[in-house]
């Protein structure tokens, strides 16, 4: 009788045993997901929801006041993009990011090896460069619709010491979008220098002193061993800073509101004109969804094209 009291008490102590593990490892299992839960909510309703709406109210014809929605299919996609106007937006926006992006990405790197140094003199122009980069958008369009003044800015008043004449900045169509690309520039170029500093800070001296041995050239030396060595630096960059110029808003709706004769309208400010301003809220929508999929096919064309050639240490 003992005995089967034992394995009575045996059996009930195990269960409760496998019980408690069993329990104790729900909680532990489950618990990774319930800390990242918030996060994975606010990335739902801040991010995915939206998009889903965006591509949900380009179906329809709605001013954004009345409580009902004129459902039209596709129309606000053929009327888009049936528009010159539109065609004018979509190429502004493409020169803009190429022009910003290149030009940015080619003097950080020339900056970079040049302040790839020790010294105070290097270590102020470092934090110089870089202080651009700190400043708010809306700061820097101020700052530079002064300095582009065709009257008494900073810009004319240098051209004027070396004999230029006087350049209408952001009054003319020829020059109005290449001098917002001048402000993308300067306050892209020193997050992105730091970057390209900090990655040829990373190559091991060993490498340098193997290509002095050889007597490699200097060219020789940067495209074959430095160049490579720092491409997936590059390649961030370049995602980064196409993202960024793809959502030029500030620059343009301060310094030149879309003009002259629509020479600087992006996607984002098109999209902000035709939503907020024209109460077109399906049509915007419509152009919210284009620059989704151009965004989407830009990001695919870098990781397939640019994306093989980036060496990983």
């Amino acid at each position: 009788m003992r005995d089967k009291r034992k394995a009575s008490h045996a059996f009930c102590r195990r269960k409760a045993k496998q019980t408690l593990l069993k329990q104790t490892s729900f909680r532990d299992g489950i618990r990774p997901y319930m800390m990242v839960l918030p996060s994975i909510a606010v990335f739902l309703f801040c991010y995915i929801y939206p998009i889903f709406y965006m591509i949900y109210l380009s179906l329809f014809k709605w001013d954004f006041i009345s409580p009902t929605k004129d459902f039209v299919g596709l129309k606000n996609f053929i009327t888009l993009f049936s528009k010159a106007e539109f065609h004018q937006v979509l190429s502004n926006t493409l020169i803009y990011t190429f022009c910003s992006v290149g030009i940015a990405i080619v003097l950080a790197l020339v900056l970079a090896v040049w302040l790839n140094h020790p010294g105070k003199m290097f270590a102020f122009v470092q934090g110089a460069i870089f202080s651009p980069h700190i400043i708010s958008l809306v700061s820097v369009s101020f700052i530079w619709m002064w300095m582009m003044e065709p009257s008494y800015g900073l810009l004319n008043w240098l051209l004027g010491l070396f004999g230029v004449k006087p350049s209408m900045w952001l009054q003319r169509p020829d020059t109005a979008l290449m001098s917002l690309v001048l402000v993308s520039v300067w306050k892209l170029i020193g997050y992105d220098t730091l970057i390209l500093i900090s990655a040829l800070q990373s190559i091991p001296k060993s490498i340098y002193e193997a290509a002095l041995l050889d007597k490699a050239p200097g060219i020789v030396t940067f495209f074959k061993i430095i160049l490579p060595m720092i491409s997936p630096n590059l390649f961030f960059l370049v995602v980064m800073n196409t993202l960024t110029s793809f959502q030029a808003f500030e620059t343009v709706s301060i310094m030149t509101e879309g003009g002259p004769m629509n020479s600087t309208n992006t996607l984002v400010y098109y999209i902000y004109q035709n939503g907020f301003r024209f109460y077109k809220m399906g049509y915007a929508s419509a152009a919210g969804v284009v620059l989704l999929v151009l965004v989407g096919i830009m990001t695919i064309i870098y990781f397939n094209l640019l994306g093989r050639k980036v060496h990983y240490q």
